[in-house]
C-alpha cells in the first residue's frame, strides 16, 4: 500500500543464536524491507556493551565500576591515586575493542550470503558502533578521564579496520547513542565527568563520526535504553532525540542517512510526535521505533497518529531498540508485524 511506511530498520541486536541463523532468517522474513543488515550482535554481544566493559579493560579491571547484585554502581573504595590512574594507563595501552574481529567474521558470511542471493544484493552491511560515553560510563570515575583517550582511539582504529577491509560500497555504519541520552536526562546514578555535558556530548559523537569514509554510509540510533525491557527515563515526547539530532545534523560534515529513535507502546497521542516537526534538515530515512510483538493493532495506531503529525513526510519502522534480549517467542511476531505495516524498499533509497 502507498500509504504504507517505507522500509525496516535493525538497531543492532537480533534474538537468535548465531550470526548465520540472522543471515538465514532475516532476509526469507522480510529482505526486501530493508536497506541494511547488522550480524545480530549474537553471542556476548547480546547486551550492548558490556561485553566490551568485561573484555576491553582486562589488562587493568581494577578500572572497571564494581556492581551490587542489581547491577547498579558501588562507591569507590578510597581514594584513587594518580600513580594509581597512570599505572592503569600504561597497561591498557594496547587497547582494542574487537568490534574489527567481529565485523570482519560476520561480513564474510553475509558476502557468501549474497553471493548466493539469499540477502538481497541492494542490501548493505550493518555495523553498529557506540558512543564512546556507552563504554566509559561502565568504568569507575576516577579512572574515566584518563581512560576516555584510550578507548576513543582504540574504537577509531577498529572503525579504520573494519573501513579498509569491507567494499564500502557494501557498508553502513550506525553510531549508538544511548547513555548520552541518559546523562541529558539526568537519570539516576549517571554523573558526568565532562561539563558542558550536551556540547560535550555532540562534540564526541561528531569526532566519531567524521571518521566514517565519505562513501560509508551513517546512521544514528537515539535511545532511551532497554535494561529489563524499560526505559532509563520514560521520555515525554521525542522533543530532546530532535535537539540531538539537529545538533548532530549542524556539527558532523558526514551526510547522516538515517537516524532511528524509540516509540514507546503507550505512546499514540500526537504530543509524542510533534518535536519531529522541527528536524531541521530532511532525514533521508527516518524510522519510528513504533513495533511491538503481539501489537499490530497498536503498532498502526502509532503509526497513523505519526503520519497524522508528519504530513507528507515519510518513514520507516522498527522496534523500539535491539532484540538480543527480547524473549524468542516474540520474534515471529515482531517481523510479521514488521512486514505486514510496511512497503518494500526494493533497493531504491527512501528519500523524503
Amino acid at each position: 500500500m502507498a500509504s504504507q511506511p517505507r522500509g525496516v530498520h535493525f538497531v543492532g541486536s537480533i534474538n537468535l543464536p548465531t550470526t548465520s541463523e540472522v543471515f538465514d532468517q532475516i532476509p526469507s522474513a522480510i529482505g526486501q524491507h530493508l536497506h541494511r543488515l547488522p550480524d545480530g550482535e549474537t553471542g556476548d554481544r547480546d547486551y550492548f556493551v558490556r561485553w566490551q566493559v568485561a573484555g576491553a579493560f582486562s589488562a587493568a579491571p581494577e578500572v572497571v565500576s564494581k556492581r551490587d547484585c542489581t547491577g547498579n554502581i558501588l562507591p569507590e573504595e578510597g581514594i584513587i591515586s594518580k600513580e594509581q590512574i597512570a599505572a592503569a594507563v600504561e597497561r591498557l595501552g594496547n587497547l582494542t575493542t574487537e568490534f574489527d574481529t567481529h565485523a570482519l567474521v560476520s561480513y564474510s558470511l553475509f558476502a557468501s550470503a549474497k553471493a548466493t542471493g539469499h540477502i538481497p544484493s541492494h542490501i548493505r552491511f550493518q555495523v553498529s558502533l557506540p558512543g564512546i560515553i556507552n563504554v566509559i560510563i561502565g568504568l569507575s570515575p576516577s579512572y574515566r578521564l584518563a581512560i576516555e583517550p584510550l578507548y576513543e582511539a582504540a574504537l577509531l582504529r577498529s572503525l579504520s579496520i573494519i573501513q579498509s577491509s569491507i567494499p564500502h560500497n557494501e557498508l553502513a555504519i550506525q553510531i549508538d547513542v544511548a547513555i548520552e541520552i541518559g546523562l541529558l536526562e539526568k537519570a539516576p546514578g549517571w554523573v558526568p565527568w565532562f561539563s558542558p555535558v550536551f556540547s560535550g556530548i555532540i562534540d564526541r559523537l561528531s569526532r566519531f563520526a567524521d571518521q566514517v569514509a565519505p562513501d560509508v554510509e551513517l546512521g544514528f540510533h537515539l535511545c532511551y535504553g532497554d535494561i529489563g525491557h524499560a526505559h532509563f527515563v520514560q521520555p515525554q515526547d521525542l522533543g530532546l532525540l530532535v535537539e540531538v539530532a539537529n545538533a548532530l545534523h549542524q556539527s558532523i560534515k558526514h551526510p547522516i542517512q538515517w537516524l532511528h529513535v524509540p516509540v514507546p507502546k503507550d505512546r499514540k497521542d500526537a504530543a509524542f510526535f510533534a518535536p519531529l516537526k522541527k528536524l531541521e534538515w530532511q532525514v533521508p530515512e527516518l524510522y519510528l521505533g513504533c513495533v511491538h510483538a503481539g501489537d499490530e493493532e497498536g503498532t498502526r495506531e502509532r503509526i497513523a497518529t505519526a503520519k497524522e503529525v508528519l504530513g507528507h513526510v515519510e518513514f520507516g519502522v522498527a522496534t523500539e531498540c535491539g532484540l538480543g534480549r527480547t524473549p524468542k517467542e516474540e520474534l515471529g511476531s515482531i517481523l510479521n508485524i514488521l512486514k505486514a505495516v510496511s512497503a518494500p524498499v526494493a533497493g531504491n533509497a527512501v528519500k523524503i
